[in-house]
């Protein structure tokens, strides 16, 4: 009686290498798409950071932003970039929307990796509604020389928290005010 010999038939083998070779295409199908996610991030963390500093520039440069539409180009990490600029007047009128769009210089105008919004204002409001300009003179308009200003004297009263309450009576919200200097309870 022959004896019966241990081993792999030729179609055993061909299914294996089938079986690993799918397995393989998807891990390499996995490494590459994590590759290529890896790369978009990296873009678009860059074309943000150029975003933030097209707008930090405009708000740094001290002029009211005109309502315009506006790009240019930039060099950043080595690759050459473009961004647009869109300024549009709010319902505030001294308020002005900045919305800066970047994208690689050679992709299509209406692909962006990311755009960032901000706001450029001459004036803020405080206590009262009265406005500040920036240059910390209370109760002017925005855009306004400081000089034409009012006097102080003809300046609306500005409520900045530092006038104490009548003594003994209520506050402004109808509380009863705290003494610091008595002890608690």
């Amino acid at each position: 009686m022959p004896a019966a010999r241990a081993g792999f038939t030729l179609i055993e083998v061909l299914a294996a290498l089938v079986i690993v070779a799918l397995g393989m295409m998807g891990v390499i199908q996995a490494v590459s798409q994590t590759v290529s996610n890896g790369a978009y991030l990296r873009d678009r963390t860059l074309a943000h950071w150029i975003a933030m500093n097209r707008l930090t520039e405009v708000r740094i440069a001290g002029e009211i932003p005109e309502i315009d539409e506006s790009s240019g180009e930039v060099e950043y990490a080595g690759e050459r970039w473009r961004w647009s600029m869109e300024v549009t007047q709010t319902p505030v009128d001294s308020l002005r929307r900045i919305d800066v769009s970047v994208r690689h210089i050679d992709a299509a105008a209406d692909s962006q990796l990311t755009t960032v919004s901000g706001f450029y204002g001459a004036a803020i409001a405080v206590g009262g509604g009265v406005l500040n300009d920036w240059d910390g003179v209370p109760g002017t308009d925005a855009g306004t020389d400081p000089e034409e200003a009012p006097p102080p004297d003809e300046r609306p009263p500005v409520d900045d928290g530092s006038t104490p309450p009548p003594e003994g009576g209520l506050g402004d919200d109808g509380s009863t005010p705290i003494d610091p200097t008595e002890p608690t309870q």
